[in-house]
C-alpha cells in the first residue's frame, strides 16, 4: 500500500487536476486508488451538507465510491486560507479527525493520494500548518509545479522547505496552467536540473485527467 502527499508550489497551480491524473494513472496500473482532501475551503451548501468541487473531483476519480466525509473531513464555507475560514465557521482544525478519515481510506485502498491545501506552509490553525499533515503522517511528497512566470523560484523554495521539514520529495509534476508561457522547455530543463527528485511528467493545458494520465510515469512511485 502506498500513500503520498500532493503539495503545490502555490494556490491555483492545479493540485487537484494533478492528483486526479495520478489517480487515473494508478488505476490504469491495476491499483485500487483514492484521493483525499483533508481540509477544503470554499464549499457550498447542498442537501447532503457542505461540498467542495476539488473533493468531489477526487471522489469521482477514485476506484470506487466512498463516503464524502472520508475524502473531505473538514469542509469550510468561505474561500479563504483554512485558518481564517475555520475561524469564521467556528471550527478548530485538528489532525486527529483527519487521521481517522485517512486511516479508513488507507485500510481499503492500495494507494491514497492526500492533496494539500494552498502551498506548503498554509496555516490550518494556531500552531498547525498544511505541511504538518505530510510531516506527522510521514508521507512522501509529490510536488505540483504550476508552469508560469515565477515557477522556478516557487518550486525551489518549496523543495527546500520540504527538505527542512524532514519530508521526502519523491517526484514532481509540471502543469501547463499558462498555455502562453514563454520558454517552457528551458524552464522545464532548469527544473529537471535543480529539483532533487525526478519529473513524473508534464500535464498539457486543457486535457482532462483520464486522458492526461498517459503523460505520467509512475514507475518511480510504485518502486
Amino acid at each position: 500500500m502506498s500513500t503520498f502527499f500532493v503539495a503545490g508550489t502555490d494556490t491555483g497551480v492545479g493540485k487537484t487536476h494533478a492528483t486526479c491524473t495520478l489517480l487515473h494513472a494508478m488505476r490504469g496500473a491495476g491499483l485500487n486508488a483514492c484521493g483525499m482532501k483533508p481540509v477544503a475551503s470554499g464549499c457550498v451548501e447542498t442537501p447532503e451538507g457542505l461540498r467542495n468541487d476539488d473533493a468531489l473531483a477526487l471522489l469521482a476519480a477514485g476506484s470506487a465510491p466512498v463516503p464524502y466525509e472520508w475524502v473531505n473531513p473538514v469542509a469550510l464555507r468561505e474561500p479563504l486560507s483554512p485558518h481564517l475560514a475555520a475561524a469564521h465557521d467556528g471550527v478548530e482544525i485538528a489532525l486527529s479527525p483527519l487521521r481517522e478519515a485517512f486511516d479508513r481510506l488507507r485500510d481499503i485502498h492500495d494507494v491514497v493520494m492526500v492533496e494539500g491545501v494552498g502551498g506548503w506552509l498554509v496555516p490550518l490553525s494556531r500552531g498547525l500548518l498544511a505541511s504538518d499533515i505530510a510531516r506527522q503522517w510521514q508521507l512522501p511528497v509529490i510536488l505540483v509545479v504550476g508552469l508560469r512566470l515565477g515557477c522556478l523560484n516557487h518550486a525551489l523554495l518549496t523543495a527546500r522547505a520540504i527538505a527542512i521539514d524532514g519530508c521526502r520529495l519523491v517526484g514532481w509534476i509540471g502543469n501547463r496552467i499558462d498555455p502562453e508561457m514563454a520558454a517552457v522547455e528551458e524552464n522545464l530543463a532548469t527544473l529537471r536540473r535543480l529539483l532533487p527528485a525526478p519529473c513524473l511528467g508534464v500535464l498539457p493545458h486543457g486535457v482532462p485527467p483520464a486522458k492526461a494520465a498517459a503523460e505520467l510515469d509512475i514507475a518511480a512511485l510504485l518502486d
